[in-house]
């Protein structure tokens, strides 16, 4: 029986996809290309005020967030794990508010940090007020895409003042202060399990 043979000839064009070419006539390869327009779009996500008004439409009453007769130890270990779960879900508006007081606090005590923060909040208010594209390297840069510039540009300047060891403590006290409050707090003394899905969700 003759082998069956196969016809595999031809060409194959092992060209690489040609080069972009840009405005002013030079060549860029396509694996180092760069478009501003692939930058991710953050003009949906809400600002610092709007997320505080949404976190203080949803918090819980601070005293009973606060009520320390509430405050007592776990008789087990399967009971503290339930207990701090449905803490972190019943009083998460709250720890989030806490979170941003210590935030808030931090900066205050930070002037270089607050000088940079309000160059920036300067800088996107200037290019929202203006809503000009501007052209740079031969490319238009929309007023969106200036605003993350601004943000990306001020993100190094901020850790180099100091941000990151203030976000640190910021995050190692908002940790502290939430893992005793949910450890602590007797969540039964003021919601049983059969209306805490209820209430979440009227709240």
């Amino acid at each position: 029986m003759d082998p069956t043979k196969i016809d595999i000839s031809g060409d194959m064009d092992s060209q690489p996809p040609p080069a972009r070419v840009l405005s002013g006539g030079g060549r860029t390869s396509n694996r180092f290309s760069f478009d501003l327009q692939s930058l991710p779009r953050l003009q949906n996500l809400p600002s610092p005020l709007e997320l505080v008004q949404m976190v203080r439409e949803s918090l819980r009453p601070w005293l009973v967030f606060f009520n320390v007769s509430n405050f007592k130890t776990a008789p087990s270990m399967p009971r503290l794990s339930n207990r701090v779960s449905r803490n972190l879900t019943y009083f998460q508006s709250n720890y989030i508010f806490v979170f941003i007081v210590l935030m808030i606090y931090c900066l205050i005590t930070s002037p270089l940090i607050l000088l940079v923060l309000a160059g920036a909040a300067y800088a996107c208010h200037k290019i929202r007020t203006g809503n000009r594209t501007i052209t740079a390297v031969g490319r238009e840069i929309t007023p969106k895409q200036q605003l993350l510039i601004v943000n990306l540009t001020a993100a190094p300047v901020l850790f180099l003042v100091g941000a990151g060891s203030v976000l640190f403590w910021t995050l190692g006290a908002s940790c502290f202060v939430i893992a005793c409050h949910a450890i602590f707090y007797n969540i039964d003394a003021i919601v049983t399990e059969e209306n805490e899905g209820f209430l979440a969700e009227v709240v």
